[in-house]
């Protein structure tokens, strides 16, 4: 039986409830939408896997608030039922000057931690972002809420012009990268 992923691509398109961050002309929910779609094309194109998408479309919109677009995608992972869940996202902060990516999950020890190390090896190799680490934020909506082995990934920050322009010009290196650490933690070999 295939392994069953849900690939949320965090946040709706800009101008509707719950859009994300944005910088350097880049909008969060665009970026997330592409490198998930990406992800999932890759997972799908290999018979051991099975994938599913938040946002099957662009204009897909969850929920009609911050609360209710995160219910949403939680509920299609539980209600499916996935066996991962994988929420993409891009960081943004105040000071231009902080950048990397980074993998949140809700308790360290654990499968979501082991799958975390080899998502962000597979990213920052990729693409050549900085590795912030592994953090634990058990606060997390989606990590606290979903029923599977579930991990949030910050690509990078669209508030920093090297992340940018890594975030506008590679997304499917992200997609890539983040294939690669699946394909590892499960020890298999690339089909692509």
């Amino acid at each position: 039986m295939a392994i069953r992923i849900f690939i949320d691509q965090g946040h709706n398109p800009a101008g509707n409830v719950n859009a994300g961050a944005s910088g350097n002309g880049l909008y969060e929910g665009d970026i997330t939408f592409q490198v998930g779609l990406y992800l999932a094309n890759l997972l799908n194109n290999d018979s051991r896997f099975e994938a599913r998408l938040s946002r099957p479309n662009a204009t897909t919109v969850l929920g009609t608030s911050n609360a209710s677009s995160l219910q949403a995608r939680v509920q299609m992972a539980n209600d499916w039922p996935a066996d991962y869940f994988i929420s993409i996202h891009c960081n943004a902060n105040v000071n231009p000057a902080i950048n990397g990516t980074e993998v949140y999950i809700f308790q360290y020890g654990t499968q979501a931690n082991w799958m975390a190390v080899q998502i962000m090896d597979g990213i920052t190799q990729t693409v050549g972002t900085r590795n912030n680490g592994i953090r634990l934020n058990p606060t997390l909506y989606v990590l606290r809420r979903t029923t599977m082995t579930s991990l949030l990934v910050e690509l990078g920050y669209l508030t920093n012009w090297s992340d940018a322009q890594k975030l506008r010009d590679n997304q499917w290196g992200f997609a890539y990268g983040m294939y690669l650490g699946i394909m590892r933690y499960f020890g298999f070999t690339p089909t692509q």
